[in-house]
């Protein structure tokens, strides 16, 4: 039973973040596109871990958008407290993932293999 609640914690936390980063925080917009990937709160609601990838061709610019974005975090939270309709508002920890980068650079070899065959 407990275990649907943080599910549907989780779920409202992704909605509201995905909003909130992509709308509303505004020393990012320049960086590129932000997507919200997972959501992980603990059962106690005390801290959620939420995975992100930051869309950018340049390394160095996507570091500076992560640095950004961890310096929103409690703008971040404060509006997650207006979005999410419950008790206590986890602190959140921003993880830079970039399995969408990787899949896509191994998707690239696999065409270029296939390609190659022919």
């Amino acid at each position: 039973m407990a275990g649907n609640r943080i599910e549907r914690v989780n779920t409202e936390i992704l909605r509201a973040l995905t909003d909130i980063i992509n709308n509303r925080v505004k020393n990012i917009d320049s960086y590129g596109m932000f997507n919200v990937l997972r959501v992980d709160t603990t059962s106690d609601l005390k801290h959620c871990k939420v995975n992100i990838s930051i869309f950018c061709q340049d390394e160095q610019l996507k570091k500076e958008a992560f640095e950004a974005l961890n310096k929103a975090n409690g703008f971040i939270r404060r509006e997650l407290a207006h979005e999410v309709n419950i008790r206590q508002v986890p602190e959140l920890h921003f993880i830079l993932d970039d399995s969408i980068e990787y899949s896509m650079h191994i998707n690239k070899i696999l065409k270029e293999i296939n390609n190659s065959e022919d």
